[in-house]
């Protein structure tokens, strides 16, 4: 603590340079000092305890202190969660490109891809403007859109994980590759020009990552 000396000695009573009267400020201060100082001991002290506590808490909780069977039952749990995970994110590539292929056939007039995307056959005219809109680079539908939020749903399931975005992606080229076998037939130019972007932008975020 630093404290400012007053040398005008007249102001506190001092009775000469070999006999000086100590201040009643400056007693009060050296005792506040020594109890603060008390306090902080004791607040290190219990700090260290709840630390040690918390810590044997901790690793009681470990996974390599449980049993052979709990820890094998542990790991059946995370896989089975990552294994969840991935289905999830298939499935909302297939149920993207499914809205994608419907705007495409709205959009172009080919009946095929709307029937396909479980689209009704007959579109008027307000409804395939809407679907132009909805596939232009700016459009709901559209490349930009559409690869940002398979990735977004992607990193939402995986979390900051380098390796289980790499799953993810994987994941999400099986949902595409299921897609294109379940119609029979290979997708139009706009849905894999989404699934590159959606590549890219995993491939970003490696290289973010790599950076950091």
């Amino acid at each position: 603590m630093s404290i400012g000396i007053n040398t005008n000695y007249g102001n506190y009573n001092y009775a000469g340079a070999n006999n000086i009267a100590e201040p009643s400020w400056a007693k009060n201060i050296e005792k506040d000092e020594k109890e603060e100082s008390v306090v902080n001991q004791q607040g290190a002290v219990y700090e260290k305890m709840a630390a040690k506590e918390n810590s044997k808490e901790d690793d009681s909780k470990a996974i390599y202190k449980k049993s052979a069977t709990d820890r094998a039952a542990i790991v059946q749990q995370m896989k089975a969660a990552e294994e969840q995970q991935r289905k999830q994110l298939m499935a909302i590539v297939q149920k993207s490109l499914q809205g994608q292929v419907g705007a495409y056939g709205k959009a172009t007039g080919n009946s095929m891809w709307q029937q396909l995307a479980g689209g009704n056959i007959k579109v008027d005219a307000a409804t395939r403007a809407q679907a132009q809109k909805d596939i232009s680079e700016d459009g709901y539908y559209g490349v930009k859109q559409t690869s940002q939020r398979l990735f977004d749903f992607a990193a939402a399931l995986a979390g900051d994980d380098v390796d289980k975005m790499k799953e993810m992606q994987k994941a999400m080229e099986k949902g595409f590759k299921q897609a294109t076998k379940t119609w029979g037939r290979e997708l139009p130019a706009i849905c894999k020009e989404t699934m590159n972007a959606a590549n890219k932008l995993f491939e970003d975020y490696y290289q973010s990552k790599e950076m950091a």
